[in-house]
């Protein structure tokens, strides 16, 4: 049998993701009162991430390579890299990362491992974003803004998300760790089949393609 919960280290076509159409989705419980006021509760912790590629094909040898690509995931078995064009950076999107965008905690001597993450928002309403699938070429790291080395300093544990210090680099008590990086979102087909008529793309339909972000 076929592993179920599979992740295909490669990227869904970069040309057609940055035509794509989506971005965040809340799960909110909202019950209203008899006073008419409102209790509201949050389902879930984070944002799941919702995308339709079909907007990004823009011809034929698009909509070849993107039937490729849901061949070779068998469907909605296999997760893959989507890159979001709305949100791919850990600072805005058009700007260059740098080393000290994001916060990952503060050393205390010990403490080797950082969680990659991006934060939206400032003071108590700030949402800590994971971040799973880094650009690995994109990563950059600082020490109390000094930047460390990789992989002198430094790795990346992909199975966990997180920064990993060797021995000799391990930030002292009080220092912040910060990150500059590019990611990708881990994303699976949110369908089992693709329907797309030759003809019916050359005279302007443009097919579904529904992505949806998946927990790893």
């Amino acid at each position: 049998m076929t592993e179920l919960t599979g992740f295909h280290d490669v990227r869904f076509p970069t040309a057609v993701s940055f035509g794509a159409t989506g971005g965040p989705e809340r799960r909110n419980e909202i019950v209203a009162l008899t006073s008419g006021r409102e209790k509201r509760n949050a389902r879930f912790a984070h944002s799941r991430h919702r995308y339709d590629a079909g907007t990004g094909v823009r011809s034929l040898a698009d909509l070849y390579e993107i039937v490729d690509f849901f061949e070779a995931r068998r469907g909605s078995l296999h997760a893959f890299r989507f890159r979001d064009p709305f949100d791919m950076k850990s600072c805005r999107a058009d700007l260059a990362p740098s080393p000290t965008d994001q916060s990952l905690g503060t050393g205390n001597g010990t403490r080797a491992r950082f969680a990659l993450v991006k934060r939206y928002g400032t003071g108590a309403t700030t949402y800590v974003r994971p971040i799973r699938k880094p650009v690995l070429s994109s990563l950059q790291v600082a020490v109390a803004g000094v930047v460390a080395a990789s992989p002198g300093d430094y790795g990346f544990d992909v199975a966990t998300g997180e920064i990993v210090f060797t021995p000799g680099s391990i930030p002292s008590a009080g220092q912040e760790v910060t990150a500059g990086f590019e990611f990708d979102v881990p994303v699976r087909f949110d369908t089992e089949r693709l329907e797309v008529g030759i003809s019916a793309f050359k005279a302007g339909s443009i097919p579904s393609i529904p992505l949806i972000e998946v927990q790893l």
